[in-house]
């Protein structure tokens, strides 16, 4: 059973989730093209764009084959390949603006950790560091708010409470 095949009847059912879409390389590429368009606080425009230009995928996959040749001088070949072939298939797109929007919310989430630890930490300080920024001490952000919390951290939580 063909995964198009709903799609071309006009169908509107889903694919098959046991089904792989993508092989595991191109899932990585997509991976690591979400992780950096998140790094950089770019999310919401590119979720804009891909949003926008989903219909044309197979259009803009030829036209990155169109400039291979400049932008080999610059990235890393076997990534932009796979990237190019990733995107030939439909779903892909869709795929990568949930890459997106996971490690957004994950992303998200940590900022907002950090603004309440510094907050806090801002309280301790004296009322020259905190309201003329002078002599501000170096303030060691901890790993625990660094990193996501676990599931099992979250369960503790909402027993507790």
């Amino acid at each position: 059973m063909s995964i198009f095949k709903g799609f071309f009847k006009g169908g509107t059912e889903l694919p098959d989730p046991e089904q792989k879409a993508l092989p595991a390389e191109e899932e990585a590429v997509l991976e690591k093209v979400a992780h950096k368009v998140v790094e950089r606080r770019m999310a919401v425009p590119a979720i804009v764009f891909l949003e926008s230009v989903k219909p044309l995928n197979f259009i803009g996959s030829q036209a990155l084959v169109f400039f291979e040749p400049i932008v080999q001088t610059l990235f890393n070949f076997k990534d932009y390949d796979t990237f190019r072939q990733a995107l030939e298939k439909r779903e892909s797109i869709e795929i990568l603006l949930l890459k997106i929007e996971e490690y957004d919310v994950i992303f998200s989430q940590r900022e907002k950790r950090i603004k309440k630890f510094l907050k806090v930490e801002k309280k301790k300080w004296k009322w020259y560091q905190r309201w003329l920024g002078i002599l501000t001490p170096k303030v060691q952000i901890p790993e625990e708010v660094l990193k996501p919390p676990s599931e099992e951290d979250s369960k503790q939580d909402k027993s507790s409470n």
